[in-house]
């Protein structure tokens, strides 16, 4: 009763977060508008025409750049989930009595897992949303920067509501099959499918669109910032001092890429110890199937059998 109870306020509580996030991505919008607009003031920008091919340069990569952002933080929720569940599948295979609820978990580990990786994935993120404006604006121009804050701001404020309500909509379209039993109930493919979509939505809803209200104000706090710098450039003046932050971007994207990157883990790999066998033989023993056993190979079997069972339990409680 207490977790139907619970999952109902978590649904209402998904509805009311969504529409209190569209109030949020709004002011992020009129909050950056004010900031372009002073931008263009200090920067000596006065007239910005859509059809001028570096206008327009800068308007797409403007527009690319919340994709971008949303991409990699995405990836990097994906990334720290694998990590914590490899840590889960450790911890039950190699902590003796975890299964029964004898022993404690060590969820200080998981902890420090989550806590890393905030750190480490968001340095690629950062790194593009403070040096890209700096990079236009250096490189090819006021009128370029212009329009890449516009195009960002654009893009932006649709990628949020989008993902905003979505992940809602996601995670809600889950609970409802679970709670009211809709379309056959828990087990269909249906409610296979909306777990799949609730995985999704839960990034959606609670990473990726929040950050792109980040994501929008900075970028543009950053040109205001640089603005006197290039006051009265005209397109290409200054550019070998782009060149700066535009190599700091590459490098950084291969220093990152190399050190936090390049392995993808396997959490579907084998995380079997001579623990886990011990464990799994002194749990048939207690049920009274120890005669069914056959060595090592029976025990690594029935290890793995509850292996799968605790993986699908995670991913219900997720």
């Amino acid at each position: 009763r207490v977790r139907d109870t619970t999952d109902a306020l978590d649904a209402l509580g998904n509805t009311t977060a969504a529409t209190g996030k569209g109030f949020a991505i709004g002011s992020a919008v009129l909050t950056a508008l004010s900031l372009l607009s002073a931008f263009k003031n200090k920067a000596g920008v006065t007239n910005v025409d859509i059809g001028e091919p570096i206008v327009l340069s800068g308007v797409l990569v403007g527009a690319m750049l919340p994709f971008l952002f949303a991409a990699l933080t995405m990836l990097s929720v994906q990334k720290a989930a694998g990590a914590i569940i490899i840590e889960v599948r450790r911890q039950f295979a190699e902590i003796p009595g975890l299964r029964e609820g004898t022993a404690e978990a060590d969820s200080d580990r998981c902890v420090a897992i989550s806590t890393q990786s905030s750190v480490e994935e968001m340095i690629l993120p950062g790194l593009y949303a403070v040096l890209s404006p700096i990079c236009v604006g250096f490189l090819i121009g006021p009128r370029c920067l212009t329009g890449m804050l516009a195009g960002s701001i654009a893009s932006g404020m649709m990628l949020a509501v989008m993902m905003a309500n979505a992940g809602g909509a996601w995670d809600n379209s889950k609970k409802y099959i679970e709670i009211e039993g809709a379309n056959g109930g828990k087990g269909t493919e249906i409610h296979k499918a909306c777990i799949v979509g609730d995985t999704v939505g839960d990034p959606f809803k609670d990473t990726s669109g929040p950050a792109l209200n980040i994501l929008i104000k900075l970028m543009s706090i950053i040109s205001l910032t640089i603005a006197p710098l290039m006051e009265g450039d005209n397109d290409w003046d200054v550019w070998y001092y782009g060149l700066i932050p535009l190599g700091v971007m590459i490098v950084g994207t291969f220093v990152v890429y190399h050190l936090f990157w390049r392995e993808v883990a396997d959490i579907t790999a084998d995380v079997s110890s001579p623990k886990e066998g011990a464990t799994a033989a002194a749990d048939a023993a207690v049920v009274g199937d120890a005669d069914k056993l056959d060595g090592g190979d029976a025990a690594a079997k029935k290890a793995g059998n509850d292996d799968e069972e605790a993986e699908e339990g995670i991913e219900e409680s997720a």
